[in-house]
């Protein structure tokens, strides 16, 4: 597969305003990230409360996906990414405006960053049912790469902050949302094809299904790894390495770009391998990782411990998207939700795991290596569905399994 055939087989603007659209609002999604180890300090947060702050967008963001994925179904794909970067950018203002004075308003802001995380239940169903099975790994990379919008979180937002406090932040992080919603408005386009309106008992039934289930635990795995950890290296490098936040945010972009960078090449590896042998494999060099990662006190061998482990998980998040939309490809929107509520829900945990463990024993390895174990366990999932994928679902797909 090349560019030419991106080109020829869909609507190549409604996949790059997608992929901006998702590249935007998952920088925004994890802005308190970028920011916790400025704003802890001026709020006087404990460690876990830090962990909280940061992670609660990616729950809300798990939650809020299931709702837009009702609302795709019901308004269309379009109109709801519109409606939702709207609430985005209104919830910026404010908090440019208004700063924080307060947990409680760090974690109100957190649940309207939640609806940026939330793009990621519409910026994929809008660009995956423009093309075929057979380019689903690829597609559904390329656009769910939009959360490289991490690794610009750490860049620059140390920086912003550095020079005119971290409150300037939000209102900088206004220009490229504001630019995207443009060629959003302008560029994309709904997906061809009538699809059934979804209800919550649509939900229910899908759960009901084990695969279902399944999906759900890998996705909780692969991007909670990924974004859990996005969301806690600028906090984690500070508190352990003692660097500064533009040092730290440096080190957290270095880790975390390989990750977004993965997403693609994991579907692309999933498509010519199949998902299950490429999860396999990518699962278990995360797990080894986030080990080595846990035990080091080396910054180096940390760091470049960590650079790998991201990108195995960026690279599962692909592979998981591979298989999908073999398995659930007229339920897809439904999917997306869930599995991807998942993904929010793993996030948070890792994050949590992050704060409790240095708040309760001093030190972070015990979070690290729980969500380690995590990965073995995923392992041992892979190999009780894979046999029965192949044989069932998997022997009529349009793609390796």
């Amino acid at each position: 597969m090349n560019i030419s055939q991106l080109k020829k087989s869909g609507h190549w603007p409604t996949l790059a305003t997608s992929f901006l659209y998702f590249d935007v609002s998952f920088m925004v999604w994890t802005i308190l990230g970028a920011l916790g180890a400025l704003i802890a300090p001026s709020l006087g947060l404990n460690a876990q409360q830090k962990f909280l702050m940061v992670s609660t967008p990616i729950l809300a963001g798990a939650v809020l996906r299931i709702v837009l994925s009702m609302l795709v179904d019901r308004i269309g794909t379009k109109t709801t990414g519109i409606i939702a970067q709207l609430i985005v950018i209104t919830g910026l203002v404010v908090a440019w405006q208004a700063g924080l004075a307060s947990l409680n308003q760090a974690l109100l802001l957190g649940i309207v960053l939640g609806v940026a995380g939330a793009s990621f239940a519409v910026a994929l169903p809008q660009s995956g049912r423009w093309y075929p099975p057979h380019m689903q790994g690829v597609v559904l990379g390329l656009a769910g790469a939009g959360n490289v919008g991490v690794v610009i979180d750490h860049l620059l937002a140390p920086r912003i902050a550095a020079i005119w406090g971290w409150k300037a932040v939000f209102g900088a992080a206004l220009i490229p949302l504001i630019l995207a919603f443009v060629l959003y408005v302008i560029f994309s386009k709904e997906p061809p094809g009538e699809f059934k309106k979804k209800k919550l008992s649509d939900y229910a039934k899908l759960l009901a299904e084990r695969d279902a289930h399944w999906f759900c635990f890998f996705y909780t795995i692969s991007f909670g790894g990924f974004v859990g950890l996005a969301t806690a290296f600028a906090i984690y490098f500070k508190d352990q390495f003692h660097l500064t936040p533009v040092h730290a945010g440096e080190m957290a972009a270095f880790c975390t770009l390989v990750g977004a960078l993965g997403r693609p090449m994991g579907g692309a590896f999933a498509d010519k391998l199949g998902g299950i042998r490429s999860l396999s494999i990518f699962y278990s060099v995360a797990a080894v990782a986030m080990i080595c990662a846990a035990l080091t006190e080396n910054l180096w061998i940390c760091g470049a411990s960590f650079f790998v482990a991201s990108g195995a998980f960026g690279m599962c998040n692909g592979s998981v998207f591979q298989l999908l939309p073999q398995r659930f490809a007229k339920d897809i929107s439904v999917m997306t939700g869930l599995v991807g509520c998942g993904g929010g829900l793993g996030g948070f945990l890792l994050g949590m795991l992050f704060g409790i463990s240095k708040e309760h024993t001093g030190s972070y390895v015990t979070g690290i290596v729980l969500f380690a174990g995590l990965c073995l366990v995923a392992l041992i999932g892979l190999s009780l569905v894979k046999t029965r994928w192949r044989t069932t679902w998997g022997a009529t797909a349009a793609a390796k399994i």
